[in-house]
């Protein structure tokens, strides 16, 4: 299950519209809002540095988070939105959802996959597909798992992975509601088209027979 939630520290922002954004900005910091749990919104700056770090550390629109702000009662959140410069790719504004342990929020989740190395269908030279690398679930927030895991130890050639070959934690669950492709094991190109050949082989010979 996941581990420790990570803190983010922000600042209460002064002032509001385009022109106090402006100015955030020229602060070396990215401007944001902290809205939901029945509360008033609540305008917050962060460090750009800080900001840039978690961005690249990846999976940061599913990362729950515990956001100080000096005054205010530590809150865990979630972003939902990341506004960017359309010519640098640089934040530039932040949007937060405030979280209680036992909100349900929709999630991308990784799938990590298991198996591999006693696979039937991967030692006869099949090709493993991984089609969906992150799969969209609904989730508590006080209880998000890590990834999900796709156990291929008995899949032969040709099988096709769905979602239900996927044991889900408790209460968790997909946002589609159908039995959706995860992956599959494909036929080697070099078999495949030996195949053909061979089909074809069978064609031209029960014509000169014919």
């Amino acid at each position: 299950m996941a581990g420790e939630i990570p803190d983010l520290h922000a600042e209460v922002r002064t002032g509001t519209g385009k022109g106090a954004a402006r100015a955030t900005r020229r602060e070396n910091y990215v401007p944001g809002i902290v809205y939901g749990g029945d509360k008033d919104p609540l305008p917050i700056k962060i460090p750009f540095n800080a900001l840039l770090k978690h961005l690249k550390a990846g999976r940061f629109l599913a990362t729950l988070f515990d956001m100080k702000v000096e005054g205010q009662e530590d809150v865990r959140v979630i972003c939902r939105a990341v506004e960017r410069d359309v010519v640098k790719d640089l934040p530039t504004h932040v949007d937060f959802m405030r979280l209680r342990r036992t909100t349900k929020i929709n999630l991308f989740l990784p799938v990590e996959v298991t198996g591999t190395d006693v696979c039937p269908g991967l030692k006869k030279g099949g090709t493993f597909n991984l089609v969906r690398p992150e799969v969209e679930l609904v989730v508590t927030a006080g209880d998000i798992p890590e990834h999900i895991i796709l156990d291929i130890s008995e899949a032969e050639i040709g099988d096709t992975l769905t979602i239900s070959s996927i044991r889900l934690p408790a209460g968790v669950k997909p946002v589609i509601d159908r039995d959706f492709v995860i992956a599959n094991i494909s036929t080697p190109s070099a078999l495949a088209s030996a195949g053909t050949d061979d089909d074809e082989d069978e064609a031209v010979e029960e014509t000169a027979e014919a």
